[in-house]
């Protein structure tokens, strides 16, 4: 690393400010931001001394997706020879899965960095690591046999009009990585819905044998064949069909756990989520009118993308409410729209992607009312001081 290092010292003064590569200074930086921790120090004394930049950060945040990822490689090859009826192994899934899987990460990044590197060049600043997440998010929540060019389309646009619009990193109203699933999802949905997209080659007209039908969870209990359901252990563990990165639990879990030993992960959002989906799932076993209004709060919470969702997604630090009394609103909204949305909607059998959305737009709105709230409550309290004196 040593000698790296004084490679690109002898070669940075050509992409500094009047160097032959100039107009590549963007690009150069972030290639050494990537490898390095910034060597820029204070004029005067430090005040806090910590390496962990926005690098550090979105990397740990990376690293917490890998259980989701990895078993998700697993999961495809599982189910693909599951489909077949083929006896597999680990290595045989794993194997299988690190090829169907890894061109959909690799075309996710090399599409929103390709955008990313452009808008960085024409507004001549440094490239930003937020994508470095939304790269690895946006896989994981594809049904495994998504073409590859509407993965680069959908990126594309995601991070054109989701994020550089807003003026890039930080700036963004919407999550991208959502917004690069509702953009599938409402231009192309025949390649993201059904029950054939979820399994590796039932969407190409594989044959499989019988009894195998490719259905998810939430399809099942949309169309009331609750006995299909898998047990709630088995969607723990993630063993069925469903988006790459979002059906262990598990796997979920372990991604929270290095989250919250980080201090990267906002637990009130997780946990507000979680309690509204149960509240608005407790609410609809009130009524019963139908079996999926029966389905008890756990298995809502273990089908689908809730749970990746309420960890990876609505705990986004940009599009999340700031404040924490709006961050209990906010999480709590979005489990009570998700659940809301999944039973009562009959064209889309998922209701997190909706969910988050719509209260990423809503999140500067509850911030300001309840700065507004704390304010007429402290100038209550001043008044009061006051006339007592």
């Amino acid at each position: 690393m040593k000698a790296l290092r004084k490679f690109l010292d002898k070669i940075k003064p050509g992409f500094s400010k009047g160097g032959m590569f100039s107009m590549f200074r963007s690009t150069f930086g972030a290639f050494e931001t990537f490898l390095f921790v910034p060597n820029k120090v204070t004029h005067q004394g430090t005040h806090i001394h910590d390496a962990v930049d926005l690098k550090r950060t979105m990397s740990v945040v990376v690293i917490a997706l890998l259980p989701s990822l990895i078993f998700g490689m697993w999961n495809v090859g599982r189910q693909y020879y599951t489909s077949i009826g083929e006896a597999t192994d680990i290595l045989k899934n794993l194997w299988f899965g690190f090829l169907k899987v890894m061109p959909i990460v690799i075309v996710s990044y090399v599409s929103g960095l390709t955008v990313e590197f452009i808008f960085a060049q024409i507004r001549k600043h440094e490239v930003n690591e937020g994508f470095l997440v939304t790269g690895m998010l946006i896989p994981l929540i594809m049904p495994v046999d998504i073409p590859l060019w509407i993965v680069a389309v959908s990126t594309i646009f995601a991070v054109i009009f989701g994020k550089e619009v807003f003026g890039g990193t930080g700036m963004n109203v919407f999550n991208p990585a959502l917004l690069t699933r509702a953009f599938i999802f409402f231009a192309y949905p025949a390649q993201i819905s059904g029950d054939t997209v979820w399994t590796y080659g039932l969407s190409q007209g594989s044959k499989v044998i019988d009894g195998f039908s490719g259905a998810t969870p939430l399809a099942n209990a949309a169309s009331y064949t609750i006995d299909k359901i898998p047990d709630n252990f088995t969607l723990f563990l993630g063993n069925f069909p469903g988006s790459i990165g979002e059906t262990s639990k598990l796997a979920i879990l372990t991604g929270v756990a290095i989250l919250l030993i980080t201090g990267i992960a906002n637990w009130r959002i997780m946990l507000s989520v979680i309690l509204g989906g149960v509240c608005m799932t407790l609410i609809f076993n009130a009524f019963g009118a139908n079996p999926y209004m029966r389905i008890s709060p756990l298995t809502q919470i273990l089908m689908g993308g809730f749970l990746f969702g309420a960890v990876f997604m609505a705990t986004d630090p940009v599009t999340a409410a700031q404040t924490n009394t709006g961050q209990y609103i906010y999480g709590i909204l979005i489990g009570m729209f998700a659940i809301l949305i999944r039973v009562l909607n009959p064209a889309y059998p998922e209701g997190m992607m909706l969910s988050i959305i719509l209260m990423n737009a809503f999140a500067p709105l509850i911030d300001h009312y309840v700065v507004r709230a704390n304010i007429r409550r402290r100038l209550k309290r001043a008044a009061k001081v006051t006339v007592k004196s």
